[in-house]
Order: C-alpha cells, then structure tokens, then sequence
C-alpha cells in the first residue's frame, strides 16, 4: 500500500471540483479498489509520497500553504504528485515532483509526467443500454464520427481570436497554463474528414456540427446529440480521433470505452502508461507525415485484421478501458509503477 500525505483542509465540497482526481476516489467517492492501494496517513513522516491536494494552478494561490509544503518538500525529501487540470495544462520545475495531465506535447514533455485518460462515465451504464457487443469485419472499413468540424475563413477568424484572447491571458498571469502554437483544430478535423468521405474505398458515417455538442443548451436537445454520438461509435468499428484545444482527445478514450478501435491523428501526442500499453495493439495512429495518405493508411491497418483478429481488438479494447483506463483501475496502474520504483 502507498501511503499519501495531503493537506486535508482543501479536501472539501469548496474545493470538490479541483480535487487531485486520486483524492477524489480516496475522500468523496470511498473507491474500494483505490482504497486496498492507497492510505492517508496524517503525519507527513510516515508517507511514502506528498500530494498537492488540488490543481496547481488554484494551489499556488494559497500563498502560506504553498509556502508550507515547499517547506515540508525541503524537510522530508519525499516525492510530489501534482495535478495540472485543464487542457493545456502547466510544467512546473518543483524538485522530485510527478505531474499528472490530460495533455501536452510528448516531444516536450518531461519524463515525470504522466497522462492521465480522460475520465469518463461507462457509456454502456447510461447510453448504450444494449449492452457491448463487437461487429464483424467487412471489407470496407467502416468509419464514424459525430462532432464539431468547420471548414471556412470565418471559422479560421474566429479560432484564431479565442487563442489569442487566451495567450493573453497567460502572458498576463491571468490563467496559468504551458504556451501552445495555435492549432484550428475544428478545421483541420474537417478538412480530413471531409477528404475521407471522397474515397470509394472507405464507408464512412460522418456528421459535422457547426458547434460543439451542436450547440445543444436544452437538456433534451443535450440528450438527443450525446445518442447519436454514442449511436455512431457504437454502429462503425473505427472512430475518427483527433486533438482540440489541448493536445488530447476525449473522443479517444470514448471509443475505447465502447470497445471500437480509434483512429487516432498523431500531433506529438502522449498517451498513458505507455511503459505498459502497447498503444499499436489497440489503435491506428496516423502519421501525417508519411508518404502514405490517411487513406492508404487506415486500409492497410484494416487488412492487416483477420476476421478473428478484428473481434479481439474490440474485446481487447473495452477491457483496456475497464481494466486501466477507468479512474480507479488507472491509479492502481500508476500504483503499480511506483511501488516497482520503491522496490
């Protein structure tokens, strides 16, 4: 069992939505799983490990409690786990300290860093009522995709002057967050898609949306979007994946959910535990710098699947996300790697 050390005065309702995501099973949720892994003890000499209670950015602003723990940190020599939420996320240079994030750039990255998937709800438990089940392999792939995608100069306009706004903000210390080139990402999504759907060698079953959730603001309209989004992953063996604001896809960890195969665009992108996931068994990573098209791509991964082979990815997939991609299955991976640390 790891034993953490935290500053239990932020682990309250106040605080509830910038809770250090392990925490959150720990004290509100009383995971089982994470709890046969993990202790809170309360004096910091008895822990294996410090955590930093909420995300950094919100932490730091507690100007003598951050003071305190860099202190306790000097003190007690143990090692930092920190949250950075948000989708661009922040590099600290905090000594002996791990960092967990939903994104960034691998090629930039530090090696104490760790992806987090996005936590998600079990789409079978709400949406697909149906229950999982795989689809057999046809001699077209099959590709989905429900979702915010725009082509257009207006668009472009209006993508480029939200980044903006926001790069402001952080050179203004407004938002704490990593500098990130502009990336339109609702454009570029569309411009490839719109490519794919041209080709007589693929069945794609795409639905572009002007806004995300199509702009969706009664709960009702809200209901019948997320449907056909999970409806559209659940009925197509492939999903389309690719980045938005923050260099991560939900999308991804979705399709993985139900137990499909993402297609997965590459933009220097990490991917969790990839010390234990081989991410090749499980998906298609497109290399947009290859002297192949998407196309050629995506037909070569697909006739590279036998029948029997084409079931087991899926199986393979929805047990993935079960079994360490879920929020509590996740940190008993992560528990995993650091106990083979310590021993």
């Amino acid at each position: 069992m790891l034993k953490l050390y935290t500053n239990k005065e932020y682990l309250t309702e106040k605080y509830r939505r910038q809770v250090f995501p392990l925490l959150f099973d720990i004290v509100f949720k009383k995971d089982e799983l994470v709890l046969n892994y993990y202790q809170l003890v309360e004096e910091v000499v008895e822990c294996d490990i410090i955590i930093m209670p909420i995300d950094y950015a919100f932490f730091i602003k507690q100007s003598q409690a951050f003071r305190d723990l860099l202190k306790m940190l000097k003190i007690n020599k143990k090692p930092l786990w920190v949250y950075s939420a948000g989708d661009y996320g922040y590099t600290n240079y905090i000594a002996n300290t791990y960092t967990f994030r939903l994104g960034g750039f691998n090629s930039k990255l530090e090696q104490n860093v760790f992806i987090m998937p996005s936590f998600i709800c079990d789409p079978y438990k709400k949406q697909l009522t149906q229950g999982f089940l795989t689809l057999k392999k046809e001699k077209r792939p099959n590709i989905g995709f429900v979702g915010h995608a725009q082509l257009g100069v207006v668009k472009y306009m209006k993508e480029l002057l939200s980044h903006f706004k926001y790069n402001l903000k952080r050179v203004f210390k407004k938002v704490l967050v990593d500098a990130q080139p502009f990336y339109a990402s609702s454009i570029k999504r569309a411009k490839f898609l719109v490519k794919l759907s041209k080709s007589d060698e693929l069945n794609t079953q795409f639905i572009l949306r002007n806004n995300y959730r199509a702009g969706s603001q009664a709960e009702s309209n809200k209901q019948k979007s997320t449907k056909e989004f999970y409806n559209n992953m659940f009925n197509n063996p492939y999903t389309f994946c690719s980045r938005g604001v923050g260099n991560f896809s939900v999308r991804f960890y979705e399709t993985l959910a139900v137990g499909r195969i993402p297609i997965l665009l590459n933009t220097d992108c990490r991917l969790p535990l990839r010390e234990v996931i081989d991410w090749s068994k499980h998906c298609l990573i497109l290399d947009e710098k290859s002297k192949q098209s998407f196309e050629s791509q995506i037909l070569e991964f697909h006739n590279n699947l036998d029948a029997d082979a084409f079931i087991a990815i899926q199986q393979s997939n929805r047990e993935l996300w079960l079994n360490k991609l879920e929020r509590n299955s996740y940190f008993v991976e992560v528990y995993k790697q650091f106990k083979a640390k310590k021993e």
